[in-house]
């Protein structure tokens, strides 16, 4: 059985220890990095490329959402899971936006970090809040309802495109999956944006959800 390597970033020790061993309990996870900083984290994701990154959005120095978008850079084929005090349902649509793949509150982190992890470690986006009950209430209303997104109207290739942009995908790890070129692929993402009538990657997200392509 293959494990799931996961780097750990939380500026807090304790913290850091009382995740890597829930984590290393797991018979298919594994450890493979632990940082204290973002710009620490971005360094041990470049090297040991981690399935997993577990992220605190609250640390010294450069931290907060703009910290998914560094990490995305620096490790692209990872998966970003935060794991966090903060609960707001803003911080957790600029998280999806910026392309994290889960949020979990520290407060259910023993109860939920594991399902999380290999949730976004298979390709899903999990989210974990106490003042919400979906996807799709924490990620808020749809301006324009259902009926402004034909989704019946895309091609097979096109609904394809739109499952792994909505999973954080990059434009070369989509082309490489179905067998297109990177132009080819923003072509599409450029057009499913202006056909389903979306404003950004969360608009984008919230209705993958919705039709239940996630």
């Amino acid at each position: 059985m293959s494990s799931t390597s996961v780097l750990i970033v939380d500026d807090h020790a304790v913290v850091r220890k009382g995740l890597r061993l829930m984590i290393e309990s797991q018979i298919d996870m594994c450890v493979v990095g632990e940082a204290a900083t973002l710009q620490e984290a971005i360094s041990v994701a470049a090297g040991v490329h981690p399935d997993v990154i577990t992220l605190d959005l609250s640390m010294p120095g450069p931290s907060g959402i703009a910290s998914v978008d560094r990490l995305r850079t620096a490790a692209p084929a990872s998966r970003i899971l935060i794991v966090t005090m903060h609960d707001d349902p803003a911080f957790v649509r600029s998280a999806v936006a910026m392309g994290a793949s889960g949020f979990v509150s520290k407060s259910a982190a023993d109860t939920e970090l594991i399902a999380a992890i290999r949730s976004v470690s298979r390709g899903r986006v999990f989210i974990d809040s106490p003042d919400s009950t979906s996807l799709g209430s924490i990620l808020g209303p749809r301006p324009g309802g259902v009926k402004q997104r034909p989704i019946d109207s895309l091609s097979e290739r096109e609904l394809e495109v739109l499952r792994n942009v909505a999973r954080g995908h990059t434009n070369q790890q989509i082309a490489d999956q179905v067998g297109l070129s990177v132009k080819t692929v923003e072509s599409y993402r450029a057009r499913l944006m202006k056909k389903l009538n979306l404003k950004d990657r969360t608009d984008l997200v919230r209705l993958a959800i919705d039709s239940g392509l996630l």
